[in-house]
């Protein structure tokens, strides 16, 4: 029997119950339950005795009668209600009373996006405050930038943490304001008309609105959506999963930089004591987890077109072709960031910085990093900038198509620029240039600080306020 990676292999425990059948059908008898205890409240003939039957059974599923009538009915809603009936005699007349498919359906995947959301959006908060910790670590550590993954200026390891911070900033503010602006379907009835529930409270619309206000607090949401066909808008699914797509992609591109700076050798992922990297190549320490996630971002992005697709063929109040998708490529998607987020935080956790490499790194091409800086100084005691970039440029490209590869780079460019440029600077002074990176990282340590200080660490400070 086919078992997917995401039941075996990958996701937290947590996220895999958020999406159980058990958490699934215990939220649809949830459901029946404050449906009848509301209606109930409001005077309709449904008594305690039946809505207390419906609490006893709500976590006793009878899943073996539940098969039977699907296999019946071929209607997964009516063989639960079915089989809720027979557990609870009592109540069975008055279970789903004005209600439709998708009061149960609809609501329950509210609730469970929410949950899902929420967890998400936790360990995001966990990912910020680990990658600052290592922003912090490393503020001061020169390393070599790139732009066309060519060695560019200079920046340090930790002002190249914040860019991965940021990313994750965007993502959370969007995830907020997802959560802060949650709607819950409510009792709208068969095309969003609620004339079933109109029908049951006698033309009284107070009621009628106040049963949809009464559902909607007791789920612990604040607001049922305005108007609606049978179904939500499924334009709120797009929303939501382009925000999981994008904390898909700011993964990704924080595994590629790792996976380009772990071929470097200058920041490796963990590697275990007896992990093995090749079965072949005993050597091999491959980065795996930035691999997976680069993998399961691809995955992510690639079905988020589902949930456009979905949005874009409803016809008039409803079809019924987006269930089967759902059903799929919902769970799917938060399975995958789940794990996806779980990786990032161990890899955080485990970076092994070879910092003795990255200097090598940054002095071998030290001699170029200070040209930027001799042309603006040239031109600030007088010289012409464009002048001073050609041929600051043709000295780069006799040494790139020098044919002698023992040449030594630092002296032929010292030499050769104060030969043939007129600059107010020594040969000791010029090579003293060369071993100080740290003359060269611009503002890196101050901007990690002050984004740090002004943006992360305050939202850190109130993280447990954005919890709902």
């Amino acid at each position: 029997m086919y078992n997917s990676p995401f039941s075996s292999r990958y996701s937290s425990k947590e996220m895999r119950y958020i999406f159980s059948d058990d958490y699934k059908y215990q939220t649809w008898r949830k459901l029946w339950i404050v449906l009848a205890e509301s209606q109930m409240e409001l005077g309709l003939d449904v008594s305690l005795e039946q809505v207390e039957e419906l609490k006893k059974e709500q976590f006793n599923i009878n899943y073996q009668v539940v098969e039977k009538y699907e296999d019946i009915y071929c209607h997964d809603v009516i063989a639960h209600i079915m089989a809720y009936g027979l557990q609870c005699a009592k109540a069975k007349p008055i279970i789903h009373l004005g209600a439709t498919s998708c009061f149960i359906t609809d609501n329950t995947d509210i609730i469970i996006i929410k949950e899902g959301l929420i967890l998400i959006r936790n360990q995001i908060l966990k990912i910020i405050s680990e990658l600052s910790n290592f922003a912090k670590m490393y503020i001061k550590t020169p390393t070599l930038s790139y732009t066309h993954l060519k060695p560019a200026q200079l920046t340090t390891v930790g002002k190249r943490t914040t860019l991965w911070i940021y990313d994750l900033l965007i993502d959370l503010l969007e995830i907020n304001d997802i959560l802060s602006n949650l709607k819950l379907l409510g009792s709208k009835g068969t095309t969003g008309t609620q004339a079933s529930f109109l029908a049951l409270f006698d033309n009284d619309h107070n009621k009628v609105k106040r049963l949809d206000e009464l559902i909607t607090t007791k789920l612990g949401f604040k607001e049922s959506v305005e108007v609606c066909g049978q179904t939500y808008s499924r334009k709120f699914d797009t929303k939501v999963m382009n925000a999981l797509c994008n904390v898909a992609q700011s993964s990704a591109k924080f595994s590629n930089d790792i996976r380009f700076l772990h071929h470097l050798k200058e920041i490796e992922e963990p590697f275990k004591e007896k992990q093995i990297g090749s079965s072949a190549m005993p050597y091999k320490k491959n980065p795996i987890g930035s691999e997976r996630i680069c993998g399961l971002a691809r995955f992510i992005i690639s079905n988020n077109i589902n949930f456009h697709l979905n949005f874009s063929s409803q016809w008039l109040e409803r079809t019924l072709d987006d269930s089967s998708n759902r059903r799929l490529c919902i769970p799917q998607m938060f399975l995958a960031l789940d794990t996806i987020l779980d990786l990032y935080i161990n890899i955080i956790n485990g970076l092994k910085v070879n910092e003795d490499i990255i200097l090598s790194n940054v002095l071998r091409e030290m001699p170029y990093i200070i040209m930027e800086n001799l042309i603006v100084n040239g031109t600030m005691d007088g010289g012409d900038r464009q002048e001073l970039h050609k041929n600051m440029r043709d000295l780069s490209n006799s040494i790139s198509n020098y044919d002698n590869i023992n040449i030594n780079v630092k002296d032929y460019i010292v030499t050769n620029i104060l030969k043939n440029f007129s600059l107010n600077i020594t040969y000791e002074e010029l090579s003293k240039k060369i071993k100080r990176p740290e003359d060269y990282i611009g503002r890196s340590v101050e901007q990690v600080e002050e984004f740090l200080e002004n943006h992360v660490e305050l939202l850190l400070s109130d993280a447990e306020k954005m919890m709902i």
